[in-house]
């Protein structure tokens, strides 16, 4: 049995801590079970399988012991309804990944969804965003790939992981990849802060756009033909955070669940009639992936097929041009390729069909943008789906004069030692910059590829340090290249909640406009903290906890809210400040 085995089937009780700035040993992560073969069941007889129900119950009776829970623990404040959720035993540094089901009815087949359900997905995503730590997607694997494309442009500003997975076989039998595959994917959503669209699958993660499924009857049955990927269960983790796209978390995170429908593949073969594209390019369409051959080649001896082309997009219709090739990227180095780039064809680079045409529906429906700007983010890497352009940028560690006194004091000369050294000393280094405030010093660091979401010893990022220190253009330096708004040091404690314990208002807005928010249990105990600012009459105190997100109407221990303890201390500016913070909420809504 692996550990991965072992880390389902011997679940414990759990005990939380239900503090503010306490160490945080539990994660929570919300598991949207959207049907698909991983859930299951045979009806005995020869029928074909069905979808089961109550993913969760099926769960707990596989595993070897039934879970209890102490009864004066506060988890099911936290995580509601008891049959719904279920939790891991603790993993490295004694975190625990505490899993709760949200399951559709009825299930699907993938072979059944639509734009909709992505829609539906999505919207659930945003809805529980604030309440959990990752997310886990339970779908079929026929359009697995198709959804983790079109989930990756529908979340703007994601900061948290959503990882799909599945099965090739149910879970309840005897040799299921579905038991490995969910735990992984639970795993890897709780405990790493790998903020995309993932899917997982067979031991590996990998960028949800960047997928496409290659074996129906194997356990291998995704690749990611042009991208390695972003993680490797094996004996150890191994996550290539090089590799992990991280977007602007300058603004809040926001589903956008507009999807233009008509869009459509078109894929090039010998004799295909012109006729044939004709009728494809018909209105009401819109945007069309065109999978040609070998770099992006089509037969340049048609003048009808490319009139059919040229006619198609000149009267507004974007069409990429995509290989027909597994791996691979379009390029101009055939005479019958360039023919159709006169023709007005866009090239897809090394995106995978599922990927081009998911960005084709999300771009086209954007409201407000003219067809020469839709043109233009199709051309874009909006979410790492294509092959990034590196031209310019300082990749070579070499370039950096401080590497190279440290390399050559340690007689090091090879790329692999240089890395090791890098990402060494990253974290001291970025987290010291950060506290004395020095951009420079920051732009310097990433120019080395360096990543500067890593935290320190005790797990305190840059961001965690520059919001303490109250360092404002740091902070917003650090969101616009993507650093990890959510993370949490070794006591649980967040940027957000740093910069509320050391009173950096502007810091808590930006943050706040950034997507972070306070967690479950720091709005849990947040009633008493109110009470006891409103007792002392604490005025800046009160504004920097409504600013990151607490309701003021929320009791103490005692039952009490912030103002009748005002009231009754006699703190009028406070009984003021708080009524006037509540009308302005009132009024929002």
């Amino acid at each position: 049995m692996t550990a991965l085995s072992q880390a389902l089937s011997n679940p414990k009780p759990i005990m939380r801590n239900c503090t503010i700035h306490g160490s945080r040993n539990e994660v929570s992560v919300l598991v949207i079970n959207t049907g698909g073969t991983i859930g299951m069941k045979s009806h005995g007889d020869g029928r074909p399988i069905y979808p089961c129900s109550r993913m969760s119950l099926l769960i707990r009776a596989l595993v070897s012991n039934s879970l209890q829970y102490a009864e004066e623990t506060c988890m099911y404040d936290f995580y509601g309804n008891r049959d719904k959720t279920l939790v891991l035993p603790a993993y490295k540094d004694n975190k625990r990944v505490v899993y709760t089901f949200l399951e559709y009815s009825p299930l699907l087949d993938s072979s059944n969804m639509t734009t909709e359900d992505w829609a539906k997905i999505g919207k659930d995503i945003e809805k529980n965003y604030e309440g959990y730590d990752g997310f886990v997607i339970l779908h079929g694997t026929d359009t697995m790939a198709y959804t983790a494309s079109a989930l990756s442009f529908m979340c703007d500003h994601l900061g948290k992981p959503v990882i799909l997975t599945g099965s090739q076989v149910p879970i309840y039998e005897i040799r299921s990849d579905g038991r490995d595959n969910l735990q992984g994917a639970l795993l890897l959503a709780g405990l790493f802060h790998i903020p995309e669209v993932c899917l997982y699958f067979r031991n590996k993660l990998y960028r949800g756009n960047r997928v496409t499924k290659v074996d129906a009857g194997s356990f291998d049955a995704f690749t990611s033909p042009n991208l390695s990927p972003l993680a490797n269960l094996d004996v150890d983790i191994t996550i290539n955070w090089d590799t992990v796209w991280r977007a602007n978390r300058s603004n809040k995170f926001a589903v956008n669940t507009g999807l233009n429908r008509n869009v459509g593949l078109l894929r090039l073969f010998p004799g295909i009639t012109a006729a044939t594209v004709r009728s494809f390019l018909q209105l009401p369409m819109e945007g069309v992936v065109l999978e040609t051959y070998g770099t992006g080649n089509a037969p340049d001896n048609r003048p009808d097929l490319l009139a059919e082309m040229k006619e198609a997009t000149d009267r507004g219709v974007i069409i990429i041009n995509t290989t027909q090739c597994l791996r691979g990227t379009v390029s101009k180095v055939y005479a019958t390729g360039e023919v159709l780039y006169k023709a007005g064809l866009l090239p897809g680079v090394d995106m995978t069909p599922e990927a081009v045409l998911s960005k084709l529906s999300y771009v086209l429906a954007i409201e407000g943008l003219d067809l020469q700007t839709k043109k233009k983010m199709m051309a874009e890497n909006l979410r790492g789906e294509m092959m990034a352009d590196l031209a310019g940028a300082k990749l070579n560690l070499r370039d950096s004069r401080f590497i190279q006194v440290i390399a050559k004091s340690l007689s090091i000369s090879c790329r692999e030692e240089l890395v090791a050294i890098r990402d060494a000393l990253t974290p001291p280094l970025a987290c010291a910059a950060a506290k004395i405030g020095d951009v420079e010093a920051l732009k310097s660091i990433q120019e080395m590829g360096s990543n500067l979401s890593v935290g320190d010893y005790d797990g305190r990022t840059p961001l965690h340090i520059a919001a303490s220190e109250g360092h404002l253009k740091v902070v917003q330096y650090l969101l616009d290249q993507g650093s990890t708004i959510h993370s949490q040091d070794r006591y649980g404690d967040t940027p957000l909640s740093n910069a509320v314990r050391f009173r950096r208002k502007d810091i808590v807005m930006v943050l706040r406009k950034g997507g972070a928010h306070l967690s479950r249990e720091q709005l849990a105990v947040s009633g008493t903290e109110l009470c006891s600012l409103a007792a002392n009459g604490d005025l800046d105190g009160l504004q920097i906890w409504h600013l990151a997100g607490a309701d003021l109407t929320t009791p103490g221990y005692d039952g009490k809210t912030a103002l009748s303890v005002a009231t009754g201390a006699g703190k009028l500016e406070a009984v003021a400040l708080i009524n006037l913070l509540l009308s302005a909420r009132d009024q929002d809504k």
